[in-house]
């Protein structure tokens, strides 16, 4: 069954959400342009101005408005190596963006109005092919005797930061933050530390590490303060602070002014369209997370009591009722915030229309999402990767008409889109493509590397960031960024889990499973190295008792590190069993009894604990900055003791285990 699309009403949000991003764009090009006039650049402005132009040209391509499409795309190309090296816009660049800005604004105003939009003049193209950012000279690897896992997280134009800094005349610390319950107490936290530093100097980068006391923070940090001070604003012992390099003379390529100009006044996170009862489902939702977290108070409060002899019986019943009160009213947040796929999927035939058109492909659209629903959190992250899934299946996978054709096709591709509920906890998302298949021996060579000969081999070379199997860039294709954002987004942001199986000649299936909610889940609690940990219910397969009889020593062909592997005899499958103490670098991981089987596709994979504390109801906080994300933990939360207790993504960091594993498949 087929549905209208209301173009209008698309059309109408399209204008208000390419309103928003251009007010962004032109923010931070007026920080540029500042920045520029003193000689310098500004990191911050020009990774949103870069973030703002991507996506209106993916929105414009939806709406397929490709005069918007072709401004838009002239633009990021131009901006691309600004973006990920750094370096400076001159002023005549910054005029020439600035009249791509009024131009898209000018075509915003067209659709609002339903005026056939103008084509863009070939002088401001012109304008536009001939930016170009001054990018940094080659410069020598930076000695600032830094570990070297740290020192590899610096991108270019983190390093360029550094550069410009120590040119101005400031000195580089490095300082290190120990989450623990007397901080907490005290009310520092990462955040609070971040912000102190903030102050103190410029932040270039916040570096989780583990180590003998657990998990800490790293914070690369450009002041002119002293290392008393700093330590003191923080909040830490004088003596994780240290210096690690001086000012130094100015490369040619960053002049010895450069430096974020005024980055916290261009930030322009919180702009535009707010939308009333979405700020109040999530009021209500934060509302309802303080009293989850007093509720654990009370309990701990009325354990203590009841310790001490004293008569807690008629408390009781009333705690058993505030938690189902509590449980029914969370429920019933949760239905306010969800949304159904089918809405969330709304814009996908528009998409299909952008991509007809520009592909010249015949394709159909074919969707049962049935009446599944998510939260809006999810939703908002799942539809980027959505996108990348349907623009690869088009661009790449469907072959064109007279291909089809002579294979014994029919001329007309189909892409289908289908979505169930699992344990009303996660939803499966499944985008599948009767086209060509992926040929793994043209991915390899693109790649450099020898054929993978599995579909988890395949799917691992396919996400390397950059990869892509175009000759030439597209509006929509070619730049190597597909895969890599899906599975950041599914797995690394979401905590869940892609899988792909592929069939040459036949066409290509990925799977999506990803959790419903991300706020507040159902989570065990386990301990290990005397440590407390959250480990989301939806992501436990089992948990198995550890047998001495059970266990096995295989070599270690997976490339973690060892020459040989634990493995766990489950039920007659050999799994391997590795010790969450060792991983975190926390314990000696001897005194393990129990063990988390997760499984990724086909892939299962134990880890050793040392006992089970039950399962309860927590509020997590995702560590959504990608600065201080730590692989293996994807938020923390509070029980009501004061004490941050991590909840882990065991599924990310089965991911990455196995990796090594399925790159040494792919080289065999």
């Amino acid at each position: 069954m087929t549905s209208k699309v209301n173009l209008s009403e698309f059309l109408s949000a399209f204008v208000v959400e390419g309103d928003e991003h251009l007010s962004s764009a032109s923010a931070s090009l007026l920080a540029l342009e500042a920045a520029a006039r003193k000689g310098g650049s500004s990191v911050k402005a020009l990774r949103e101005l870069f973030r703002s132009v991507h996506t209106i040209k993916g929105l414009s391509a939806m709406v397929a408005v490709e005069p918007i499409v072709t401004i838009a795309h002239r633009m990021e190309t131009a901006l691309r190596p600004a973006n990920h090296f750094g370096g400076t816009l001159s002023l005549e660049s910054i005029d020439a963006l600035l009249e791509g800005v009024k131009a898209i604004g000018l075509r915003l105003r067209q659709v609002s109005e339903g005026s056939p939009v103008e084509a863009p003049a070939p002088g401001l193209l012109e304008k536009l092919d001939a930016v170009k950012a001054e990018l940094p000279g080659a410069a020598p690897a930076l000695d600032l005797g830094l570990d070297p896992g740290l020192l590899a997280k610096l991108a270019p134009i983190e390093q360029q930061q550094l550069r410009a800094g120590l040119a101005s005349g400031q000195r580089a610390v490095l300082a290190e933050f120990v989450p623990s319950a007397e901080s907490a107490a005290r009310g520092v936290n990462i955040t609070s530390v971040r912000e102190a530093a903030g102050r103190l100097g410029e932040i270039v980068k916040v570096m989780p590490a583990s180590g003998p006391r657990g998990l800490s923070f790293v914070l690369l940090v450009l002041t002119n303060e002293s290392d008393a001070a700093l330590a003191a604003a923080l909040g830490v012992e004088a003596s994780t602070v240290r210096r690690v390099a001086e000012a130094v003379a100015a490369p040619e390529a960053v002049p010895a002014s450069a430096a974020l100009a005024d980055d916290e006044a261009t930030s322009t996170q919180g702009w535009g369209v707010v939308r009333v009862d979405v700020a109040r489902l999530d009021d209500a939702m934060e509302r309802l997370s303080a009293l989850i977290v007093t509720r654990f108070r009370l309990v701990a409060a009325v354990g203590r009591m009841t310790q001490a002899g004293v008569d807690t019986r008629e408390l009781l019943p009333i705690i058993h009722d505030n938690r189902r009160q509590l449980r029914d009213l969370r429920a019933s947040i949760l239905r306010l915030r969800m949304v159904s796929v089918a809405e969330l999927l709304e814009r996908v035939p528009l998409l299909f229309r952008g991509l007809r058109r520009t592909t010249g492909k015949l394709v159909r659209l074919e969707m049962d999402v049935g009446v599944a629903e998510l939260d809006k959190s999810v939703a908002e992250r799942l539809f980027p990767a959505i996108v990348h899934l349907i623009r690869n299946a088009v661009d790449h996978a469907i072959d064109p008409p007279d291909v089809r054709k002579a294979a014994g096709k029919p001329e007309e591709g189909v892409v289908r889109i289908s979505c169930t509920e699992h344990s009303n906890t996660r939803l499966e998302l499944v985008v599948s493509d009767d086209g060509r298949g992926i040929d793994a021996t043209e991915v390899a060579r693109r790649a450099g590397r020898e054929v993978p000969t599995t579909n988890e081999a395949l799917l691992e070379m396919l996400c390397v960031a950059g990869l892509t199997t175009r000759d030439e860039v597209t509006t929509t294709s070619g730049r190597g960024m597909g895969m890599d954002i899906i599975r950041r987004v599914a797995v690394e942001q979401l905590g869940g889990e892609l899988s792909m199986s592929t069939t040459p000649g036949l066409g290509t299936t990925f799977t999506l499973r990803v959790p419903l909610t991300l706020s507040i889940v159902d989570a065990f609690a386990l301990e290990c190295g005397g440590q407390r940990f959250l480990v989301p219910v939806a992501a436990v397969e089992e948990i198995v008792e550890i047998e001495p009889g059970q266990l096995i020593r295989a070599p270690d062909t997976a490339g973690r590190g060892a020459r040989s592997v634990e493995m766990l005899d489950r039920r007659g499958e050999a799994i391997p069993l590795l010790s969450l103490e060792k991983l975190f670098s926390i314990g000696s991981g001897t005194g393990a009894r129990k063990a988390l089987v997760v499984r990724r596709g086909t892939e299962a994979m134990a880890f050793a604990v040392d006992r089970m504390l039950g399962q309860q109801e927590v509020v997590v906080r995702p560590l959504e900055d990608s600065l201080i994300k730590v692989l293996g933990v994807s938020g923390s939360t509070d029980l009501g003791d004061g004490k941050p207790t991590l909840v882990l993504d065991l599924l990310a960091l089965t991911t990455s285990l196995l990796a090594p594993a399925l790159a040494n498949e792919a080289v065999q």
